[in-house]
């Protein structure tokens, strides 16, 4: 593999960022010990993983060997997105229309991972995503493309042994690298600067739910793509609730901004496959007194987390004592959903804090914490920002502040 050329693009000279080796060598430790001959990789995110090509439509698979060049196979029209980001070399193209050959692209995109296996002698020990969750949108978003039977199929007809090689991807992506850290840190900057601009331009009253929302996604969609000339797509997804609005999960509407009640914003921002999960909250004007005593005892919990959250502390008992924390607060058995998980590559995505589980914290975990509490009726509010995982305290990634008092 060698390091990917500049890029250039009109107006804007891109960063090209470098092959990610101590990823690499992880990821090929772990095959070793394994003993897979090769990972073929489909979702968007763990292409984008291992080869640092985010797709624009989910047809493309990378065959990744435990030594020599990884292979990237991508529909014609994306030669030069991978020649200009990817870090291989070798990029085989297929058509994504064929006049000859009625199939759906991505038959052809498989014939060719079989063909590319075949010839570099790969059909031994392969490890395949048997067990994806999961996964990132490709860069058009609004379409995400999936598996099917035939996929899973044609690995088991060609290839001596198929492995689940979803299980190494996840243990080697809950630990970032140096790199992984830095591009993250752009997501973050991203939402911030988002937040900065709705926090000047909300109107209570005159705008809507929906209104903050399309005024954040745009700011950082149009603020983000060259951003630093590091950032060449840059996308922003919201949840926005306002006063009474304030759910578990419910889609955004348009009720009105309210003066005294804060507006809740969860925030995913996605910088060339990177993902923030924040959850931010806006008071045009001083919040109720009801809201500032949840408020200061949300942030309470949440902080008292963040610095429970080291090397070597448990999994479960995070958990565990955010949710003591709110029930001490009088709130208990909220919240009623997750209240750690990782980030990265995907905006959830393991390990993931649970009292019954098990699992260790661990230095280069990015964590996003979110304590939250509803009322019945509407209402409530939550906070939640992605901390990196050191030996000592761990490190609060986005600027924007979790006290919107301030």
């Amino acid at each position: 593999m060698e390091a990917a050329p500049r890029r250039i693009t009109t107006g804007i000279t891109l960063m090209a960022y470098p092959i990610d080796h101590q990823k690499i060598q992880r990821v090929r430790d772990l095959m070793r010990r394994d003993d897979l001959s090769a990972l073929v990789v489909r979702a968007p995110d763990n292409i984008l993983y291992l080869t640092n090509y985010w797709c624009m439509k989910g047809y493309d698979i990378a065959v990744f060997p435990v030594e020599g060049d990884p292979v990237l196979i991508v529909i014609e029209p994306q030669l030069k997105d991978a020649r200009r980001n990817a870090w291989t070399r070798d990029i085989r193209t297929f058509k994504s229309y064929d006049e000859r050959d009625p199939r759906p692209p991505t038959a052809r995109s498989m014939d060719l991972c079989l063909e590319v296996l075949r010839e570099k002698d790969l059909l031994e020990r392969v490890g395949v995503e048997l067990s994806q969750s999961s996964q990132i949108c490709d860069r058009m978003v609004g379409e995400p493309t999936v598996y099917t039977q035939d996929y899973f199929d044609s690995f088991k007809k060609a290839c001596k042994k198929v492995s689940d090689g979803a299980a190494l991807l996840v243990e080697v992506r809950m630990i970032k690298t140096d790199q992984e850290i830095e591009r993250m840190r752009l997501a973050n900057e991203l939402a911030t600067l988002g937040m900065d601009y709705a926090r000047q331009n909300i109107v209570p009253g005159k705008m809507k739910e929906s209104d903050v929302a399309a005024m954040i996604e745009g700011h950082i969609h149009a603020r983000g793509i060259g951003y630093q000339a590091k950032v060449e797509m840059a996308r922003a997804f919201t949840l926005v609730w306002s006063g009474p609005g304030i759910a578990t999960f419910t889609a955004t509407g348009d009720r009105p901004i309210q003066r005294n009640e804060p507006t809740l914003v969860e925030l995913w921002v996605c910088a060339d496959g990177y993902w923030t999960d924040l959850t931010k909250n806006l008071c045009p004007e001083a919040p109720t007194p009801e809201y500032s005593r949840l408020l200061d005892m949300l942030l309470e919990t949440m902080f008292e987390a963040a610095d429970y959250a080291r090397d070597g502390a448990s999994l479960a008992e995070l958990d565990r004592m955010i949710r003591r924390s709110i029930a001490r607060g009088g709130y208990p058995g909220q919240p009623s959903h997750p209240v750690a998980h990782g980030v990265g590559a995907r905006a959830h995505e393991p390990p993931f804090a649970h009292q019954a589980g098990g699992g260790t914290i661990r230095k280069g975990m990015v964590l996003a914490i979110e304590p939250g509490c509803y009322w019945e009726g509407g209402g409530g509010l939550r906070v939640e920002d992605n901390f990196l995982i050191t030996e000592g305290t761990s490190e609060k990634l986005c600027s924007f502040p979790d006290d919107f008092r301030i």
